[in-house]
């Protein structure tokens, strides 16, 4: 990687938050059907997701990423649906790759499709990978993904990762109450002599969908007093300013985990992170309202100078702050974007 190249310019929003992370939806489609992302009984068989023609073009997704980077994004996450069924996902990651200004490449998977193509995606250039697995128990786990997949095929994925030199594997777990929380601790138990980071999610209202409650939500709090009261924790220092998950320790020094409180505890004031749907919609919030359409200026010729000012536009305008405002609203309003086009 070329690391001589010019620093990315620093573009902020009107409460100095800068542009850092870029998270890319390539795929709108998803072999699962979680409840809390794609329910089942909305998501059938018959459910019309998004023709080939109205998705990014590889070379649609590259472009961006450069104009983004010059902006000031160092980080990347490729996300979905589920990024495993783009086709072409190593090309695409092989030229992100070759951006001077971008530091890390990671993706965030289901795990379904991980094993046979672990190997060429870090060949590729992927730096990190996160798997969801809600649960290790084979009924819960079941549930939670609309029975498309098994826990042993999950856990094979991640060991394969492993083997092909992915050494600071994560695995994200979305805690609902009354259908996982009472496995979270086994979860960690699991993992914690893995060199494996298990990050909980509090159960969140993204999108419209999923039936969200604040009952359903297993605090921050919660999660940790349960680990704690089994597997002893310590909190520790974030790894970098806007870090999403709040880091504990276990006492006896063998591994750590993480916890997303993005609920209880909103970090929307260090967030740096935008979103590009695989239909080339632009959010400057995962509960964001309102998007911008980079896929028509894109294919109506616009120039590289006059997307990257339309983009600049928009993030210097930026005022989200949606998780912190949350607690005041006697009724959510209406967000944009479902999980599975923005992939969290």
């Amino acid at each position: 990687m070329n690391n001589s190249a010019s620093p990315p310019l620093t573009l902020r929003d009107k409460f100095g938050r800068p542009m850092r992370d870029l998270r890319i939806s390539v795929m709108d489609k998803c072999n699962f059907r979680c409840p809390y992302c794609m329910p089942a009984e909305i998501f059938g068989a018959d459910y019309d997701f998004l023709p080939n023609h109205q998705l990014l073009s590889d070379d649609e997704l590259i472009r961006l990423a450069h104009l983004f980077a010059e902006l000031g994004v160092t980080k990347l996450r490729i996300t979905g649906g589920e990024p495993l069924i783009r086709p072409n996902l190593e090309k695409i990651i092989a030229a992100w790759a070759e951006i001077p200004t971008i530091d890390d490449i990671a993706m965030t998977t289901n795990g379904y499709f991980l094993k046979p193509v672990v190997q060429r995606l870090k060949d590729a250039g992927l730096h990190r990978i996160t798997v969801s697995l809600d649960s290790l128990d084979e009924t819960v786990f079941s549930t939670m993904n609309g029975a498309k997949s098994s826990v042993s095929r999950v856990l094979e994925a991640i060991e394969a990762s492993q083997a092909a030199g992915f050494d600071n594997m994560k695995v994200n777990c979305v805690v609902k109450r009354g259908v996982n929380d009472h496995t979270i601790v086994d979860l960690a138990r699991y993992f914690k002599s893995r060199n494996v980071i298990v990050r909980y999610i509090e159960y969140m209202d993204v999108g419209n969908l999923n039936g969200w409650r604040l009952d359903d939500v297993v605090t921050a709090e919660d999660i940790f007093k349960r680990i704690d009261a089994e597997l002893p924790l310590e909190p520790v220092p974030p790894n970098y300013r806007g870090e999403v998950a709040n880091r504990y320790r276990y006492l006896d020094g063998e591994n750590e985990i993480g916890i997303v409180a993005s609920v209880t505890k909103p970090f929307c004031g260090d967030c740096t992170r935008v979103r590009l749907s695989a239909a080339g919609e632009y959010y400057t919030c995962l509960f964001g309202t309102n998007q911008l359409d980079l896929r028509t200026p894109l294919r109506d010729g616009t120039s590289d100078q006059g997307l990257k000012e339309i983009i600049a536009g928009v993030w210097s305008q930026r005022v989200d702050r949606y998780s912190e405002l949350r607690t005041s609203f006697t009724r959510l309003p209406r967000k944009g974007a479902e999980m599975y086009r923005l992939g969290g």
